[in-house]
């Protein structure tokens, strides 16, 4: 099994490594996505957007519009509140 992440290294990252971090993340939830692997695109994608939502205005602009739209739009179609948690039947 692969290491796992230190959260705190995670938390502690500003400015481009934020960025970086986030744009990665995303990349990551869309392979996910490309792969059908739903639960596994749905945990890197909030943890993208929970990293999203700490970036500063200026510095979400410096992460690719392709993956913002992604991020914002086309997931939450599939992965947003209105939808049916996973594991409920």
């Amino acid at each position: 099994m692969p290491a796992k992440k230190n959260r705190k290294n995670v938390d502690a990252l500003t400015g481009k490594a934020l960025v970086k971090e986030v744009c990665r993340r995303i990349r990551m939830a869309r392979s996910f996505w490309d792969a059908h692997n739903n639960k596994a695109c749905r945990r890197e994608r909030d943890r993208a957007i929970e990293l999203y939502e700490r970036l500063s205005p200026r510095e979400r602009e410096q992460v690719p519009q392709v993956l913002r739209v992604w991020l914002r739009y086309r997931s939450e179609k599939y992965f947003g509140a209105h939808r049916t948690k996973p594991g409920r039947k």
